[in-house]
């Protein structure tokens, strides 16, 4: 039996069986694993105080480049008709440019560009009278090696797979077809073993986030970034805010130079934190708090407009992230010269249960206790506001109620408090502006530390235009709501 025509065919179909099984098994599994690199399934949203407009630029996420890159512009209550210019540039070199034309009928306007390749870019705006950019990255498809090697090794395993069985049902001596089938198995082993180490292999320094972005460290981070344990944060800023010639009831330019805190150079590697580069918050001597959104004018040069009515020391607060240095605050002041002062609504002080500016406020206060604030706006129509659905700002203690502005600038407590959206089914990822279907009650929890007398600005959107509500409490020493 073993030297007849029939006995020298078993043992080339065993052979074969054995390779078809081993193809089985090395079928990959389903799905594809995602690759590991720039993120590109999310919107990019930057609140800009451009000029007198407050402006909300959202770029659409993009898969993969070249391609159009989607831009909408969201405008809210007060914005001025006109035209904006929008521009993308890659390396101080223009690429492409479009004309948004915005109304005085606050919404969304839409404008499309053109990018040609992944890495570093800046997003111009220019409406004529001011000029703003916006950085950002655009993604590139990144393979990791373990997923290159698990492809590889089930690509390899197949070549492999194919030529053993020509081998076992063509050449006369099958033994030879054990050389394809040890080949397939130490493929196999290769994929096998890059899928299963996978889960434990550490990913690259994101560009952009940890990491200074370049074209290449963009397109393959594992090729061109080191490997490193280092921690990557940086040193705080320095904030130096000037005005020149700034008087009360005259529309006044603040200059922010944000400075490295180690060499004193220019800070350009600012991360987009909370839908902004930089959270201005400014406080009048009289109480009154402009939440505003400095645009970027060229590294650590960030500029805004707004009108004091008032003259006197301001305080003046930025909340910026730097790329690996985590979340700052830095405070300053601003000194305005006398000119036309307007004077300013009495702030409602107290606890419990108040309507303050026709919105009702629940507050039950002591020190050393989590305190919630619940104000109610009325109609479950709120929108989202840089990602939120509320900001609740708080100072103090405040020692002189004569001059807040001086007092807010050196108080212990500088918090920016955040109410979250509430999670919809059905709705992924993070809603805009567009949506308005939250509220009317807005919640913060918060723990003030010590007593004394604070200042609160709870604040919110409806119909594009941010609803704020200024709040004096006293938290007791005793305990005891006053």
């Amino acid at each position: 039996m073993g030297n007849s025509p029939r006995g020298r065919r078993t043992a080339p179909s065993v052979i074969a069986r054995v390779l078809v099984l081993c193809a089985l098994a090395s079928l990959p599994p389903a799905g594809t694993a995602r690759a590991d690199g720039v993120s590109s399934g999310a919107d990019v949203q930057v609140a800009q105080t451009l000029g007198t407009r407050d402006l909300t630029i959202i770029l659409r996420r993009m898969d993969i480049a070249p391609g159009p890159l989607h831009v909408d512009v969201v405008t809210h209550a007060g914005s001025v008709p006109g035209k904006l210019k929008l521009r993308a540039s890659t390396a101080g070199t223009m690429f492409s440019e479009t004309t948004v034309r915005l109304d005085d009928k606050p919404g969304v306007r839409s404008g499309r560009l053109q990018v040609d390749q992944p890495g570093p870019w800046e997003l111009g705006l220019d409406d004529g009278t001011d000029t703003a950019s916006i950085p950002f990255i655009v993604p590139a498809r990144v393979i990791p090696p373990w997923e290159k090697a698990t492809f590889g090794g089930f690509v390899a395993a197949g070549v492999f797979l194919v030529l053993g069985l020509v081998v076992a049902l063509r050449v006369r001596r099958p033994r030879l077809a054990l050389i394809p089938a040890g080949g397939m198995v130490a493929a196999l082993a290769v994929a096998i073993t890059g899928a299963t180490l996978s889960a434990s292999t550490p990913p690259p320094p994101a560009p952009g986030t940890a990491l200074d972005p370049t074209s290449d460290n963009v397109r393959d981070p594992y090729a061109n970034a080191q490997m490193s344990t280092v921690d990557f944060s940086r040193p705080p800023v320095n904030l130096a805010v000037r005005s020149p010639n700034a008087r009360s009831g005259t529309l006044a330019e603040l200059r922010l130079a944000i400075a490295d805190g180690a060499t004193g150079r220019p800070v350009d590697d600012l991360l987009v934190h909370d839908d902004a580069l930089i959270h201005l918050v400014v406080i009048s001597p009289a109480g009154r708090l402009w939440h505003l959104h400095p645009v970027r004018s060229g590294p650590g040069d960030y500029r805004v407009k707004f009108t004091p009515p008032e003259a006197g020391t301001y305080a003046v607060a930025a909340e910026l992230a730097r790329r690996g240095g985590g979340v700052q605050l830095v405070r300053a002041t601003l000194e305005v010269a006398a000119g036309t002062d307007s004077p300013a609504e009495p702030v409602p002080t107290g606890a419990g249960k108040r309507v303050v500016h026709g919105h009702p406020v629940d507050i039950d206060v002591e020190p050393g206790t989590p305190t919630t604030i619940t104000a109610r706006f009325g109609r479950a129509d709120l929108q989202p506001w840089l990602g939120m659905l509320g900001h609740l700002i708080v100072v103090g203690p405040i020692t002189d109620d004569s001059r807040v502005g001086a007092a807010a600038a050196t108080a212990p407590t500088w918090a920016h408090v955040h109410s979250m959206i509430p999670r919809s089914p059905g709705m992924p990822g993070k809603p805009d502006e567009t949506v308005a279907a939250y509220g009317p009650d807005v919640p913060f929890t918060y723990t003030f530390a010590a007593p004394g007398e604070y200042r609160l600005w709870l604040q919110a959107e409806r119909d594009y235009t941010v609803l704020t509500v200024p709040l004096r409490i006293e938290v007791p020493a005793d305990g005891a709501p006053r």
